[in-house]
């Protein structure tokens, strides 16, 4: 009898285990994964309108198991979103307010990135006269003698403060009815620009990206004042300890990495990401930007 007891209460305690196995296995089945982190990137328009940033932050995110929020800015309003500390990072296109968003604190470890140059784009039959024209502040001021439609950013984005750098260069306050601030994108700036056949400032990658769309044509370029360099900022973890200081550091890491690097030699010259659909589209021959944290030189090695 006591052997018959004996192996029924070993039955019992098999059944038992296996039982909380199972169900242990079950809930560990069931546990929901770490959610990916955030990082919040104020950046201007540019990046985002040549699909750059699609083809650029997709590695990241996968390498670090995070999402990058992109927020779609013209430069200035880029700045001041992250000195509000309402952005992680910020990708921008203004050397002095960048330098000024540091040295007073916002931001820090300042790096390099790429660079592109900024162009004259106007209708083909050019009223104004300014095609070939080798300095961009004579073009300017051909424009405002002739009155011909000028469309400005007007949105204090690194563009608008390129524009407003040139127009000081010519001596000219740009005033009247031809002088219209859309205060918009780039992207919504040339539209605009299409439309009405008027003259804007614009950086070559976005114009190139809808070079197809539009009945617009390059008529200054190669001034050295149209360079147009860009440069990626933490925020400061000392004035935002709630920011991801960590993951925006990565971030500085990565595009300013090798792997970075070469996506953005790369970017443009065989194939592009359409901003809307997000489908790889064939490139246009040349890079809508050019790396500046790595020699190009080196890249091409590796």
């Amino acid at each position: 009898m006591k052997a018959i007891y004996s192996v029924i209460l070993a039955i019992v305690i098999l059944a038992l285990g296996f039982f909380s196995g199972y169900y242990l296995s079950q809930e560990k089945i069931s546990t929901p994964e770490k959610p990916a982190e955030e990082l919040v990137l104020a950046t201007t328009t540019s990046t985002v309108d040549t699909g750059l940033l699609d083809a650029l932050n997709k590695p990241f995110e996968e390498k670090y198991n995070c999402r990058v929020k992109v927020l779609r800015l013209g430069t200035g309003e880029a700045l001041k979103t992250a000195e509000m500390g309402n952005a992680d990072v910020v990708l921008v296109h203004a050397r002095k307010a960048e330098d000024k968003f540091v040295g007073e604190g916002y931001g820090v470890n300042r790096r390099d990135v790429m660079h592109n140059d900024f162009i004259v784009i106007g209708p083909l039959n050019d009223p104004a006269g300014i095609k070939g024209m080798k300095n961009a502040a004579d073009a300017f001021k051909k424009i405002a003698q002739t009155e011909s439609t000028f469309f400005s950013r007007g949105d204090n984005s690194g563009t608008h403060q390129k524009e407003r750098e040139i127009w000081a260069n010519a001596g000219i306050t740009p005033v009247g009815k031809w002088y219209k601030p859309v205060g918009k994108g780039m992207g919504d700036t040339i539209i605009i620009t299409n439309e009405k056949q008027g003259y804007t400032l614009s950086d070559r990658g976005t114009y190139l990206a809808m070079e197809k769309n539009i009945n617009l044509v390059i008529l200054i370029e190669g001034d050295p004042i149209l360079f147009n360099p860009y440069g990626v900022i933490a925020i400061n973890p000392s004035k935002y300890p709630k920011r991801n200081y960590q993951l925006a550091m990565a971030y500085i890491g990565y595009i300013t990495s090798p792997q970075g690097q070469k996506i953005i030699k790369d970017y443009g010259k065989y194939m592009i990401i359409d901003p809307l659909t997000k489908k790889q589209q064939s490139g246009y021959g040349q890079p809508l930007f050019y790396p500046d944290a790595i020699n190009i030189t080196v890249l091409e090695k590796l």
